[in-house]
């Protein structure tokens, strides 16, 4: 029987097939890469909410503190997102339950329609978060706040937004530039909220604050990953 042989140009196309097959490959996780990098899926996310709330109105133009809804802010590891009752305080408008006193601020309001319900049935209004971290993260907020670390570090300029964005990376390697240099994100605990705050020389007025507070740099990895 004649044997057979593959002619000359297979070879050629199995290095061709090959290469093609790297390439195709490096491609597709440079994008994978680049796809689930943190300044690519975390900045600038911006989910839609279950109905209105500006913050521009609110923290910026009512100068209302961030502690008001946020209240476990400087006692708890979570900010804690406000009950529909906090809301009530000011929009409870003239269809709550009988007995309950509550402002009515735009009470009739058609945006606020959810609140009244809200308030009426007991059922949470659903609100999206927008900051996480994974949950091998471990981050307790009562622990930056009260050391001097303003809102503004990590959430940016909220009270001039009308809707919520993430504007830093949120990422391992964000967090450790602050923990190794903490100074220019540090204030006096009692200006944390005043977002609008701005010393004429951050860094040295964070180091005046870093040696009151008594701040060192921490860079232990079991002080996260728990």
């Amino acid at each position: 029987m004649q044997e057979f042989h593959f002619p000359n140009w297979v070879n050629r196309f199995t290095v061709i097939l090959i290469l093609g097959g790297l390439a195709i490959g490096g491609y597709l996780a440079t994008c994978l890469f680049a796809a689930t990098h943190p300044l690519i899926v975390n900045v600038g996310h911006q989910p839609k909410q279950p109905l209105p709330f500006s913050h521009k109105i609110h923290a910026g133009q009512l100068k209302l503190d961030c502690r008001y809804c946020h209240n476990t802010v400087e006692q708890a590891a979570h900010a804690a997102i406000p009950p529909t009752a906090t809301c009530g305080n000011c929009h409870g408008g003239n269809r709550v339950k009988e007995g309950q006193t509550l402002g009515v601020i735009r009470g009739e309001s058609v945006l606020l329609e959810q609140v009244r319900s809200s308030l009426e049935t007991g059922d949470p209004i659903e609100w999206v978060r927008v900051h996480n971290v994974p949950d091998f993260v471990y981050f307790n907020h009562a622990a930056h706040v009260t050391r001097g670390v303003s809102c503004v570090s990590c959430h940016g300029r909220i009270d001039t937004m009308e809707v919520v964005t993430q504007v830093e990376p949120m990422s391992m390697k964000w967090c450790l530039d602050c923990h190794r240099n903490p100074a220019p994100h540090i204030r006096d605990p009692e200006l944390v909220t005043q977002l609008d705050f701005k010393p004429e020389d951050p860094e040295a007025y964070g180091r005046e604050w870093v040696e009151k507070l008594g701040i060192k740099p921490n860079l232990n990895c079991s002080t996260c990953h728990r």
